[in-house]
């Protein structure tokens, strides 16, 4: 049995589709370690939501609470009870 050997033109057409796949390879890599980073992007804003979230449902829980009432009126609407003086830092 004799074997034909392949020509030039065969050998370049597969240099060539071995460069091709090879440049494919890189780029896929590239878009994957791209999804990577903007999956761990995404991941920590949704870990940022749910303490949010864990946040509001502890408020509405507690929302008849008497000492959570007044945490929110001191904290976030800047009430005083009568007698109380607030004293503001104007040194920095």
């Amino acid at each position: 049995m004799k074997f034909k050997r392949s020509g030039f033109l065969s050998k370049v057409v597969v240099v060539c589709l071995l460069v091709f796949v090879a440049i494919t390879l890189l780029n896929i890599q590239s878009q994957i370690q791209e999804a990577e980073e903007q999956l761990e992007v995404y991941q920590a804003a949704v870990d940022e939501q749910r303490e949010t979230n864990a946040a509001l449902e502890d408020n509405i829980a507690n929302s008849s609470d008497p000492d959570t009432l007044l945490d929110v009126a001191k904290d976030k609407l800047g009430l005083v009870e009568p007698g109380e003086v607030i004293f503001y830092d104007t040194t920095n």
